[in-house]
């Protein structure tokens, strides 16, 4: 199937209380474990990469070909929405010529009339392509490829008016942060995001998803979270599999254990299995 945009898909994720799973590519390995769990579960999937990622791989242009090469190397036949994450406004303006479904543009940093005026241009230039957009309220917290937010809670009032942009999905910092999470975290702030749900009815994302306890990621998902963000728990998963297999010693005992191909593979497996794990977690009916 080819790529789509995500306007409809997260639309049906918000009024039919669900989430659809939004994970980060950083390779080959990666590309193929999200696609093939998203497969396996036959469910819609959206796969991003940061602006620091795209760097590492080669570009943006060279992301979105893995991408759809790797679609029709695997007969992948679910929907999948190529994404950017936490682009700046050039990153999102070159995603769109690109040719990406879906970009983020985090303005978050910037004083919130230019994120609101330049959130009106993405989303002007973008939905003249067929290309849906998020933006980002309040910050979230952490750092993720040198974008570093405080975690201060979104304001409703400016979450009411992104939304009037005509954005498709809108982010919005209820206490979640990137990265791992401290062991004195307080939780999401789920009052704030029913007030922000009861004003917006945009698809609301909730990034940081890596770490959330489940029932509290279930619990935002019933209040307006449609796209949820994983990114660290796959890494966590592909470090300690390849650390398993290295300190068991195959990649010296098994015969050409050495062979990337054989020494990258548990970390692409626990990969799959993590993506597949949290497609159980959010909901995401199959088609």
């Amino acid at each position: 199937m080819s790529l789509i945009n995500g306007t409809e898909t997260f639309a049906a994720a918000r009024k039919g209380h669900y989430a659809v799973g939004a994970f980060n590519t950083n390779n080959l390995e990666w590309t193929r474990a999200i696609l093939g769990a998203a497969q396996e579960k036959n469910v819609p999937v959206l796969i991003q990469t940061s602006m620091g990622a795209a760097k590492y791989m080669g570009g943006y242009e060279l992301c979105l070909h893995l991408v759809q090469d790797t679609i029709k190397a695997m007969n992948i036949t679910v929907p999948v929405i190529m994404h950017l994450d936490h682009g700046n406004y050039e990153a999102a303006k070159e995603c769109i010529e690109v040719g990406y479904n879906s970009v983020m543009f985090d303005g978050h940093d910037l004083p919130f009339d230019e994120n609101l005026e330049k959130t009106k241009e993405i989303v002007k230039l973008a939905h003249a392509k067929g290309i849906s957009v998020e933006a980002e309220v309040g910050s979230i917290g952490g750092e993720e490829d040198g974008v570093i937010g405080e975690g201060e809670l979104a304001s409703v009032e400016e979450a009411k008016t992104l939304a009037a942009t005509g954005v498709d999905y809108l982010a919005c910092g209820i206490g979640n942060i990137h990265g791992v999470y401290p062991e004195n975290w307080k939780g999401l702030h789920f009052d704030r995001l029913q007030e922000i749900a009861a004003e917006v009815e945009t698809p609301l994302v909730l990034h940081g998803g890596s770490g959330i306890p489940k029932d509290q990621i279930q619990k935002a998902i019933s209040l307006g979270i449609a796209k949820v963000n994983v990114n660290t728990e796959c890494q966590q998963a592909f470090a300690a599999a390849t650390r398993k297999y290295i300190e068991e010693g195959h990649d010296q005992k098994d015969e050409k254990g050495y062979d990337p191909r054989k020494l990258l593979a548990p970390g692409a497996k626990a990969i799959k299995d993590t993506v597949e794990s949290r497609i159980e977690w959010f909901g995401t009916p199959s088609l």
